[in-house]
């Protein structure tokens, strides 16, 4: 059995307002599923295929109070092309952001809700992984982190230190998912979570103990109106186990 990274998942105040900004910064399609939830994906696209995650926001009265521990990066094929995108964003109702990142030749922003994300500077490894080029994941241990994540999906691993880890999916297409080690701890419900799925004919069930013994941990919450599975990966990071498709 194995799962793999399907979608992003986000919360947000206003789910059609933040769903109109990321498909303009994207250039997908919008849909949804049901009231208070906005889908994006690339035009054309047969979810679910590699070659790209997407986006689900959904409704939340919750406000934003801390630094997201799950953030975007966004790939760029030049110096000029990162600039000219950060001033596109800027009028699409996006800002610069501190997080405390000093001189970087990257450029922290934050979406209309608050949400950071980084416009990278151009970067051969990111050349083909579409507009998003990495979802990142603070965290403590990156290195523990790498080994949870890769039992729990078939991606494939790339490059492990005590500081950094990338791992893609084993097609060698779409972004990639990355861990980087903060000082920073987790004090709240993330607002921004992986959502991974089971390949057809898994059992649901059976993947969500393989989780388990991996790691996973339930959290304290009543999960019997939903038909896919919350848990919370080692370092206490709340992600979706979706039914098989």
């Amino acid at each position: 059995m194995a799962t793999r990274l399907v979608q992003i998942n986000m919360k947000a105040r206003d789910d059609s307002e933040l769903g109109r900004f990321w498909a303009e910064v994207l250039g997908w399609g919008i849909d949804s599923e049901e009231p208070g939830v906005t889908n994006l994906e690339p035009l054309g696209f047969a979810y679910p295929d590699p070659v790209a995650v997407v986006i689900d926001i959904a409704a939340s009265r919750e406000p934003k109070t801390v630094k997201n521990r799950v953030h975007l990066d966004l790939a760029t094929t030049s110096k000029a092309h990162q600039a000219e995108l950060v001033e596109r964003l800027k009028g699409l109702g996006a800002t610069l952001a501190d997080v405390g990142q000093g001189d970087v030749p990257w450029t922290v922003m934050a979406d209309p809700e608050g949400n950071e994300f980084c416009v990278l500077e151009p970067r051969p490894v990111y050349r083909d992984t579409g507009r998003i080029a990495a979802v990142v994941v603070d965290c403590a241990d990156p290195r523990r982190m790498a080994r949870f994540w890769d039992e729990a999906m078939d991606w494939t691993l790339h490059e492990v230190t005590d500081d950094y880890a990338t791992m893609r999916s084993a097609k060698g297409v779409g972004p990639y998912l990355e861990f980087v080690r903060t000082s920073d701890t987790k004090s709240v419900w993330n607002r921004v979570h992986l959502d991974i799925r089971p390949y057809p004919g898994d059992d649901p069930d059976a993947e969500a103990a393989r989780l388990r013994a991996l790691g996973a941990t339930d959290p304290d919450i009543d999960q019997s109106a939903i038909p896919w599975t919350v848990l919370v990966d080692p370092e206490g990071n709340e992600f979706c186990l979706l039914t098989p498709r």
